[in-house]
């Protein structure tokens, strides 16, 4: 089942919004998510947590995230799903947009095992 965690670089209001338009999807957001305690904390901390949960982390980050999905990949290690955001064609300020492409993939992919999953969301 897909739970969504946003990365601290999407704007709570994303979360609440989506949680305002599709009251059965599960999403929480960095500030949320363990009292905030995985603010500022390493990317292979918040995967591992993450997975833990069952829950797909939300990022724009490619940069460190794919090296890091490499290494695990070569390790052997699981994780909970990854769903890189195009900043070009959504850029972070278009919260709306992000919700209504997150919701979209949500209505399309709720039931697919999400586990070492990559996904990458554009218009």
């Amino acid at each position: 089942m897909l739970k969504y965690l946003l990365d601290e670089h999407i704007s709570p209001a994303v979360a609440s919004g989506l949680r305002r338009q599709h009251r059965s999807l599960s999403v929480v957001c960095m500030v949320e998510w363990g009292e905030g305690h995985f603010l500022g904390q390493s990317d292979s901390a918040c995967l591992e947590k993450a997975a833990a949960q069952g829950l797909t982390i939300v990022t724009y980050d490619r940069r460190t995230i794919p090296p890091l999905l490499k290494i695990w990949a070569e390790e052997g290690r699981s994780h909970g799903g990854v769903i890189f955001v195009d900043d070009k064609s959504i850029p972070p300020s278009d919260i709306g947009g992000l919700q209504r492409m997150l919701g979209t993939l949500w209505h399309k992919a709720a039931r697919w095992d999400w586990t070492d999953r990559v996904c990458f969301l554009c218009r």
